[in-house]
């Protein structure tokens, strides 16, 4: 079910010779619905209409539901109206089991019923939906592209700026550097160790989650909240009590932390006093070094970061390998010119993508409730609606 369109075609290319298929897989073939039966699979919209097959038979996951039309009912219709967003949070209030493990039951979708219309009428409604959801799917897909360019473009001029600065006419010198050719002839080459201190987290208790330590007045970071950061880390889901602050070390506000495991190389400046486990270094700035510029600067050198790191179970970075790093540094007053013009930058660029994000967000609202109002009735397609629809999409084409 992970491999799955946004038009819920279900991707059917891994072939497997019949003697080498595991036993208690769900047989489906061409034209079922699947019907995500667990959560949150199935709160979170999944379903598949299995268009084409290259052999009469497939198998697959044992947590989906097949849903096989009657010759009255179209394929692709019966697809829209389980997915239809209404329906979806009726059959997840009639869930059954514990919870995080609940269930679509089989004779849940038995005793549902839907209500069709002629055969002839729910193909043209399923047509309008595929090309309608199609041309919504496309302005997405066009809108996160978009989102991609602006942080390509925000990450080349966040490189420019801390390692040749903002001023364009600044003569250069050769760098030093294996992965940079040129600096500013006024910056200086230094050791990441030599500019700030780098120490770091702590979390010695095991088992880790160990309930008699948490649930206290004092914030534990984890490495999402640093991916989840725009900047600044101001906010926080576990807490540690004084059993579990004395298995850990509290580090101050301000303090760069880096993820050096797990998504490794992510960045971001506490905006609290916590505490971190030992997948997260803090870096504290020395009297040279700028704190937003140090930010932008360990940005900047993500990829840098991830050649020394090391593949065990997962890929780590060693904290002592990070310090030993060479990086260019200006005079700290350059550095938070650089800092300052980077921070209107990042904000010029959130603003744009909040936007971005907004118009997602409403097209995804619209396309649920034209698959609502199309599979109930409340919008009626004629004729004339699907016609003048495929027109326009020619026309758009062109």
């Amino acid at each position: 079910m992970e491999k799955v369109s946004e038009d819920g075609a279900i991707d059917v290319s891994n072939l497997l010779a019949f003697e080498d298929i595991s036993s208690g897989l769900t047989l489906f073939e061409q034209g079922d619905v699947l019907f995500a039966k667990i959560t949150p699979c199935m709160e979170n919209g999944k379903g598949a209409y299995v268009a084409t097959l290259p052999t009469q038979y497939a198998f697959g996951s044992t947590e989906f539901h097949v849903l096989r039309p009657s010759p009255q009912v179209d394929a692709k219709f019966l697809y829209y109206a389980t997915f239809n967003p209404v329906y979806r949070a009726y059959a997840a209030e009639n869930m059954t089991g514990a919870a995080g493990q609940k269930r679509v039951s089989s004779r849940f979708l038995k005793d549902t019923r839907l209500f069709l219309p002629e055969t002839c009428e729910q193909k043209r409604i399923a047509a309008y939906l595929d090309a309608s959801c199609r041309a919504i799917d496309a302005a997405m897909a066009a809108k996160r592209r978009q989102i991609e360019v602006l942080d390509e473009l925000l990450n080349s001029i966040i490189h420019q700026a801390v390692t040749r600065g903002i001023n364009l006419d600044t003569k250069m010198k050769p760098s030093g550097l294996d992965w940079l050719s040129e600096i500013p002839e006024h910056w200086q080459e230094r050791q990441i160790k030599r500019m700030c201190s780098l120490v770091r987290g702590q979390f010695t208790h095991r088992p880790r989650n160990d309930p008699a330590l948490y649930d206290g007045p004092y914030p534990f970071v984890q490495t999402g909240d640093i991916t989840s950061a725009k900047k600044y880390i101001i906010t926080y889901s576990q807490t540690l009590n004084e059993l579990g602050l004395s298995a850990s070390k509290m580090f101050p506000r301000g303090t760069l932390v880096m993820s050096i495991a797990a998504n490794i190389g992510d960045v971001a400046i506490l905006d609290f006093e916590a505490c971190f486990p030992d997948s997260m270094i803090g870096m504290i700035p020395g009297h040279k070094t700028n704190l937003d510029f140090l930010y932008y600067l360990m940005r900047a050198m993500k990829g840098i970061m991830l050649r020394s790191a090391v593949l065990s179970t997962q890929l780590n970075l060693n904290y002592v390998r990070i310090g030993t790093n060479f990086a260019p540094f200006p005079p700290k007053k350059e550095q938070e010119d650089i800092a300052e013009y980077l921070d209107a930058k990042e904000q010029e660029a959130l603003a744009v993508k909040e936007t971005l994000y907004q118009q997602i967000s409403t097209l995804t609202a619209y396309r649920k409730s034209l698959i609502h109002e199309c599979v109930t009735g409340q919008r009626r397609i004629t004729e004339q609606d699907l016609h003048n629809l495929q027109q326009r999409m020619t026309f758009d084409d062109k």
